[in-house]
C-alpha cells in the first residue's frame, strides 16, 4: 500500500502550497508576496504554468524569517514576533509539553495530536511529536511503518529505559516531511516500560532518583528543550506508567471526549483513577503544574440532539475547561485517513468544497484556540 500511495520512493512528502495559502500562513496579502517575488526578495517560489507560484513549507518558513528580519531593521519587534513565533527562553517562555490523553479507545487522541502538531508547524512553531502509544498510529500517519522501519531502541523507550542500553533522546528523534516538525516514533517496544518499571522500583535503593519512573520522560525532553517550542505527546489508551510519566512531564493536558454517555462515563473513571495515582506521585516528590487542562469534544455531530445534550452537560460541569470549539465528525478527515494523510496534507481539490471547508473550519477553530492557550501560558497578549 505504501509503495502504491507514495511513489517512487515509498516515502511521504508534503504538497506545495499556493501563493494564496502561503500568504495566509505568513500573515500577508497575496499581492505583497507577488511583489516580493517580482523584486527577487526573500525565498523565491516555483513558478508553474500560467505563472502560478507555489511554495514549500520550508519556503514559507524562510519567508517568515526574512520578513521578521526586515521588521527588526525598522525597529518593529512586535511585527517580527508575529512572523516568527518561536518561544523566547530568555523571556521565560518555557517549553510547552501537551499530553493528549484518555483511556477510552476511539476518542480521537491520535487524530487530534497529529492535526495539532501539524498546525503548530504550519504556523511557524518548532514542534516535536512524541508517539507514546505502542500501537504507533501517530508514527504511521507520519509515514513510519512500526514493524518495518523501526528496530530496537528507536522509540522514546530507548531514552527512558533503566539499563545501560539507554541512548540520548536526540539520537531517537527523526525528521519528518513537515518542515519544523520532528517525530519520536513508537512501536511495541514501548510496552517494555510497563514491565521494566515495577522491577526498577522494587530494586530502587533509598535516595535513588534515577529509578523514579515519573521523572524519566521529563528528563529526556529537557535534554532537547532548546530545539523546540512545543511537544505534543500522543498517549496510549491506558492509564499505565507511560501515561503517568507523560502527565508528569506535561505543562498542559488535553482530554479528548466523544459526546456519548458511555464515553463520558469512561472519562469519569479515567479522571478518578488519574487523580488517585497522581496523588501518590505527588507524595513521592513528583511535580504537577499544568498551565491549562482542557476537554476537547471530538467527532461531534452538530445536528445530533443527544450529542448536543451531552456537550451542554459537559459545559455545565467543567465550564471554560471545555474548549469552545468542538472537532466535528467529517468524512473529509476519514477519507484523508484512507491514504494515511491528514486534512492539512490533502488538497482541497480532492473533496467537495463544502465538505472540505466545514472540516477545515472546525479544525482551525480548535487549533487556534489551543495556540492561544499556549501563547497565554508564555505571557503573550492575544
Amino acid at each position: 500500500m505504501r509503495e502504491r500511495l507514495f511513489p517512487p520512493a515509498s516515502q511521504k512528502t508534503l504538497r506545495s502550497f499556493s501563493s494564496v495559502e502561503a500568504a495566509r500562513l505568513v500573515g500577508v496579502s497575496d499581492g505583497y508576496l507577488r511583489q516580493l517575488s517580482l523584486a527577487g526578495e526573500g525565498p523565491q517560489p516555483d513558478v508553474g504554468a500560467g505563472g502560478r507560484r507555489s511554495y514549500t513549507l520550508a519556503d514559507i518558513d524562510a519567508l517568515r524569517h526574512y520578513l521578521a528580519g526586515q521588521a527588526r531593521v525598522k525597529g518593529n519587534q512586535a511585527k517580527a514576533r508575529a512572523y516568527v513565533k518561536w518561544r523566547d527562553e530568555a523571556a521565560g517562555e518555557h517549553l510547552q509539553v501537551i499530553s493528549v490523553t484518555n483511556f477510552k479507545g476511539g476518542s480521537g487522541k491520535t487524530t487530534s495530536s497529529v492535526h495539532l502538531a501539524q498546525y503548530l508547524a504550519l504556523t511557524g512553531h518548532r514542534v516535536l511529536a512524541v508517539d507514546l502509544d505502542p500501537q504507533a498510529s501517530l508514527s504511521a500517519l507520519f509515514g513510519y511503518q512500526p514493524e518495518l522501519d523501526l528496530s530496537g531502541n528507536d522509540t522514546i523507550y530507548g531514552a527512558i529505559r533503566y539499563d545501560g542500553d539507554a541512548r540520548p533522546l536526540k539520537d531517537v528523534i527523526r525528521k519528518t516531511y513537515f518542515h519544523g516538525l520532528d517525530l519520536v516514533p513508537g512501536n511495541l517496544e514501548l510496552q517494555e516500560f510497563e514491565h521494566a518499571t515495577p522491577r526498577a522500583l522494587s530494586e530502587r535503593r533509598a535516595g535513588e532518583t534515577d529509578k523514579l519512573f515519573f521523572t524519566r520522560v521529563q528528563t529526556a525532553l529537557a535534554s532537547v528543550a532548546a530545539d523546540y517550542d512545543v511537544v505534543v505527546i500522543d498517549c496510549p489508551p491506558q492509564l499505565g506508567y507511560l501515561t503517568l510519566s507523560a502527565l508528569c512531564a506535561s505543562t498542559s493536558v488535553l482530554v479528548t471526549v466523544h459526546p456519548q454517555m458511555l464515553d463520558v462515563a469512561s472519562m469519569s473513571q479515567f479522571l478518578f483513577m488519574t487523580s488517585d495515582l497522581l496523588s501518590v506521585v505527588r507524595e513521592a516528590g513528583g511535580q504537577l503544574n499544568f498551565d491549562f487542562l482542557r476537554y476537547l469534544v471530538t467527532r461531534f455531530e452538530p445536528h445530533d440532539g443527544p450529542q448536543a445534550q451531552i456537550v451542554g452537560f459537559l459545559r455545565s460541569l467543567f465550564g471554560e475547561r471545555v474548549l469552545t470549539a468542538p472537532m466535528v465528525k467529517s468524512t473529509a478527515i476519514s477519507d484523508a485517513g484512507l491514504t494515511k494523510q491528514t486534512l492539512y496534507e490533502v488538497g482541497r481539490e480532492n473533496f467537495s468544497r463544502g465538505t472540505y471547508d466545514r472540516a477545515m473550519e472546525a479544525l482551525e477553530a480548535v487549533n487556534v484556540e489551543i495556540e492561544g492557550l499556549i501563547h497565554s501560558a508564555w505571557g503573550r497578549g492575544q
